[in-house]
């Protein structure tokens, strides 16, 4: 380690003493002491993407045991769904115009996935076989049986999980 002034110049208090002044070197600078904790990743389209992804297929399995296991649906729940979607979107994301449509998209999916798992739930207590079989052995039968019952309330469900994907990605980048 070299110095920057030679020895002989160092302070020195009348008895040669270095620092018996009182006065102390300063501390040596600790090594990434300084360095902050990385931030969390943000601004990242495609984890952002990833994110609602989960979120939706997530929700919308909730959203589904929730209706089936109570026979109807809530407006509350499919608003709860959209918003947990675009929130995931946004806060992972950033600020990308995608996000909040992309939100609002797979919000819409989820809530029919709901829909359909509802459904399938429902149809599988009443034929006295499992929710799973009902879905995946008789996806057609599903996806009938909520045509035909489907009505304006089912649209107003998808609308208010779209809205609320849309305002849930905004409010994340807040």
């Amino acid at each position: 380690m070299s110095q920057s002034t030679p020895p002989s110049e160092q302070s020195a208090s009348p008895s040669g003493t270095p620092f018996a002044d009182g006065t102390a070197p300063a501390p040596a600078p600790v090594i990434g002491a300084d360095v902050p904790a990385p931030a969390p990743a943000r601004g990242n389209v495609g984890l952002g993407l990833v994110a609602a992804l989960v979120a939706a297929l997530v929700a919308g399995g909730v959203y589904g045991g929730i209706a089936g296991a109570i026979e109807r649906e809530i407006g509350w729940a499919a608003i709860g769904v959209g918003f947990l979607i675009g929130f995931a979107a946004g806060k992972l994301g950033g600020r990308s115009a995608v996000l909040p449509v992309a939100g609002a998209v797979l919000a819409l999916g989820a809530v029919y996935l709901g829909q359909l798992l509802s459904i399938a739930i429902i149809l599988g207590k009443e034929l006295k076989v499992s929710a799973s079989e009902m879905f995946f052995d008789n996806f057609e039968l599903m996806t009938d049986a909520w045509s035909a019952s489907k009505d304006f309330m089912t649209f107003v469900f998808f609308a208010l999980a779209a809205f609320a994907a849309f305002a849930g990605a905004k409010k994340a980048t807040e």
